[in-house]
């Protein structure tokens, strides 16, 4: 099966994934990305222009079809260190059809056919579906925490918080990644003494201590509904997150996964 033409399990025969080069795809792709982004016409997290311009140059610009009709797309460039890695900028599929998981798949698949090892991509760690697909489905790790790296934005995803980013390393050899590719998901174990360094109560964040070796740092259910019905609760969590999650990436933690949907799981040096 080559990486220009990649179909999902038999549940879902309709669904293929291949690269997009035609302007009216293009165009298709930029809808699409409105539709999903909720942002107005003109403003697209990636415009037809951006991704004429890539895809003729030979990066990744990608969509899914299901029965002929497009689902999801996802584009990305080559990055540094070069010959090495593939930013993926933008993934967006319409539920229901398992297009965000094939994309990635078929992304996984066209690195590894032109000798690239990693693929990076930045989310939101604050959402508990996107955090979960990224480590327990694909086997990446966040390594990096950005703090408010887009600026504002008002689409309806963001709502105008603070765009903080984790910047996930999707490692495509090693054993994680690997394992998520045969299986659909790689759990991790949370050891005894493990100790909870954010944990939600009464729909607020509430921080505890940080000195043993393995750390829960929960997010909370739905934060993206907290941004439209409670800002101040959601700015608390940003916060909250930014400081837990932040300083223990900055220190040199590393996070081995996301457990139960709902919590990152961490170890560092507890003498640290």
């Amino acid at each position: 099966m080559s990486a220009a033409d990649v179909r999902t399990s038999p549940s879902r025969r309709g669904l293929v994934v291949r690269e997009l080069h035609e302007l009216r795809e293009l165009e298709s792709a930029n809808t699409l990305f409105e539709k999903i982004w909720g942002s107005a016409p003109g403003s697209s997290p990636m415009g037809v222009e951006q991704m004429r311009a890539l895809s003729h140059a030979g990066n990744f610009v990608a969509g899914a079809f299901d029965d002929g009709h497009m689902v999801g797309a996802s584009v990305g460039f080559f990055a540094a260190p070069a010959g090495e890695a593939l930013h993926s900028h933008v993934t967006g599929a319409l539920p229901g059809h398992q297009a965000g998981l094939a994309l990635k798949l078929h992304q996984r698949e066209w690195a590894l056919a032109r000798g690239l090892q990693r693929i990076t991509w930045t989310y939101d760690p604050l959402v508990r579906r996107n955090a979960h697909f990224n480590l327990t489905k694909l086997g990446g790790r966040p390594v990096e925490y950005l703090t408010s790296f887009y600026g504002a934005m008002d689409d309806v995803i963001n709502g105008g918080d603070d765009t903080d980013r984790a910047l996930i390393a999707w490692e495509l050899n090693e054993e994680a990644a690997i394992a998520a590719s045969a299986a659909g998901s790689v759990p991790v174990a949370v050891p005894d003494g493990a100790v909870t360094a954010l944990s939600v109560r009464d729909g607020l964040p509430v921080v505890g201590p940080r000195d043993a070796a393995t750390l829960l740092v929960e997010v909370p259910p739905d934060i993206e509904g907290l941004r439209r019905t409670d800002p101040g609760a959601a700015k608390a969590w940003r916060l909250a997150l930014r400081e837990v999650l932040g300083t223990l990436l900055a220190e040199g933690a590393r996070v081995a996964g996301f457990h139960d949907r709902s919590s990152y799981v961490v170890t560092r040096d507890a003498t640290a």
